[in-house]
């Protein structure tokens, strides 16, 4: 559920609400009872959970392991694998 922030147009106090998305918009000022609007505002931060986020979680397992597979080539280069920087 997000949180909305509110301001009163007659007071100037602001407030958050933790709400629904379906719940309607809170009107009422809860300090002078005045006319309140809903302010836009920036959200709040990105969350990362779990695995995925390193670049080493989407690399070929395999590539771990070594620095190239079979019949593959090194660092772009069109030479086989054998031939320096590449080989081990």
């Amino acid at each position: 559920m997000p949180t909305y922030e509110y301001k009163c147009t007659q007071c100037g106090h602001r407030f958050e609400r933790f709400q629904n998305m379906t719940d309607r918009p809170v009107r009422v000022c809860p300090e002078c009872g005045g006319p309140t609007e809903r302010l836009i505002s920036g959200g709040g931060g990105i969350i990362f959970k779990g695995s995925g986020f390193y670049e080493t979680d989407y690399k070929n397992k395999g590539a771990a392991k070594t620095r190239c597979g079979k019949g593959s080539t090194c660092c772009g280069r069109d030479e086989p694998c054998t031939t320096p920087p590449c080989k081990e």
